[in-house]
């Protein structure tokens, strides 16, 4: 009767992991744009699309990449939640800023870009961002 217990034990166990797996959906935001330094386009800042998580889970990087010569970028990511992902798209520059460390700017992503699957259906279009505005809730990234 224990050995019968045991496994009856498992199974259910195992049954209740596939259904919590089965239960982590895939999605994915993606984000696009142009920063500028005032008239001129800010080349080589460091651009990431997170996915911001409360609790005890952390925060994952769904993609990260520099701005080219024009100042665009284009960052897209997928990862598995159990409840909708929260995309943030945060920039990391020093432009019209002589202090240490970099400025860092946030932006949420709406949830209407959030799509099922790997790949975005479509991208969040942010437009064209002037990075000489200073932005409310503005931080600093000293690392």
């Amino acid at each position: 009767l224990n050995k019968k217990h045991f496994r009856m034990k498992e199974i259910l166990f195992l049954l209740l992991l596939a259904v919590a797996t089965r239960a982590m959906r895939l999605q994915s935001a993606g984000v696009e744009g142009q920063l500028m330094c005032g008239m001129k386009p800010a080349v080589g800042v460091h651009v990431k699309l997170w996915e911001e998580d409360s609790g005890p889970d952390p925060d994952d990087v769904l993609d990260e990449g520099y701005t080219d010569q024009n100042g665009r970028f284009s960052l897209k990511g997928s990862e598995r939640e159990l409840t909708p992902i929260d995309p943030v798209f945060k920039v990391y520059h020093d432009c019209d800023d002589m202090l240490p460390g970099k400025r860092k700017v946030k932006f949420k992503i709406p949830n209407s870009y959030i799509t099922a699957g790997k790949e975005p259906k479509r991208m969040f279009p942010i437009g064209i961002l002037n990075l000489e505005t200073i932005f409310a809730k503005e931080e600093r990234d000293l690392i």
